[in-house]
């Protein structure tokens, strides 16, 4: 079922969850042991999040460097095969233009449509760690707008070989917002102007970027509907776990703690007390969320999911 469908069909704010691929040699069931605890609040959907390969390079013995790719993070067609099958529950993969020629994608996109996977998050992904800048694969597709159109072009029939015809696909693309703009948008304005390009390409929904302060999500959604944007758009929340947190996911994610959230961080003594403040601020604010009628509310997991089973418990 498509998420644009569990969305339209629920009178309630809906519950779902990111989780990351396991570090390659872990087995599936790292996946499943992060996902159990949360079905007893019943998610329509799973995301799963797809890592682009990196590269290293080692010195050969003539003394020249020699580019080898590796993948820290595989398998995400599979895992959504995986999660369909056990959970009897939609599973929405990431899909990303960084690493991937169009033919690539493509070809993944057949991969979903013949595993029954009706469902795509469209993103444009993030640059690697040897990229100063995102940089697109020479023949793929250097922003997330136009990942949306060759997925409808595909929707339509309209695949990359002329020589013969292929049944369309028919799949729901999601793709993502950022309340507090993303970093490389001149301006909230052009970052705006930017989303709703996406969604006239074609994307149904929207789930925005993590954020701590619900007044900048109430006023993204403003924004958005000002411009003409009329798609449901999801709260992602990210509940903070660690000290580390504290000073990385500002940093990661280019957003701001609220000063209430940080004077509580910086009066921890551990990461123990910081988790227990991170699960505080996720209630109080999904319980405002809830209570503004939100479509549903996503949490990022990165793969750890007790703190949102414990917001959850208080929530759903």
């Amino acid at each position: 079922m498509k998420v644009i469908d569990h969305l339209n069909a629920s009178k309630s704010t809906l519950f779902s969850f990111e989780i990351l691929p396991p570090l390659k040699g872990k087995s599936i069931q790292s996946i499943y042991d992060g996902i159990d605890p949360l079905m007893e609040f019943k998610p329509k959907y799973i995301n799963v999040t797809y890592h682009r390969e990196e590269f290293i390079y080692k010195e050969r013995e003539n003394g020249l460097l020699e580019k080898i790719a590796i993948r820290k993070r595989p398998g995400t067609v599979g895992i959504c095969a995986a999660i369909m099958n056990k959970y009897d529950v939609d599973a929405v993969p990431h899909l990303i233009c960084g690493g991937f020629s169009k033919e690539e994608t493509e070809n993944a996109l057949i991969d979903l449509q013949f595993l029954g996977i009706d469902n795509v998050l469209a993103l444009r992904g993030d640059s690697i760690k040897t990229e100063a800048s995102f940089r697109p694969h020479p023949e793929g597709h250097r922003y997330a707008v136009e990942l949306i159109g060759q997925v409808v072009d595909m929707n339509n029939g309209n695949y990359l070989t002329e020589d013969y015809q292929l049944e369309p696909t028919d799949f729901c693309i999601g793709t993502a917002g950022y309340p507090e703009k993303h970093f490389e948008a001149m301006n909230l304005s052009t970052d705006l102007m930017h989303l709703k390009n996406k969604v006239d390409a074609g994307a149904s929904y929207i789930v925005t970027q993590m954020f701590f302060d619900n007044q900048k999500y109430f006023s993204f959604v403003r924004a958005c509907r000002e411009i003409g944007i009329t798609v449901p758009i999801l709260p992602g929340l990210k509940p903070i776990k660690t000290l580390e947190h504290a000073s990385f996911l500002p940093k990661f994610f280019h957003i701001d703690l609220p000063e209430d959230l940080s004077k509580e961080i910086l009066k921890c003594k551990d990461n123990k007390a910081v988790a227990e403040v991170g699960i505080e601020w996720g209630i109080q604010q999904s319980k405002e969320l809830k209570d503004a009628g939100v479509p549903g509310i996503h949490y990022y997991t990165m793969s750890n999911c007790s703190s949102v089973k414990a917001i959850a418990a208080e929530i759903f």
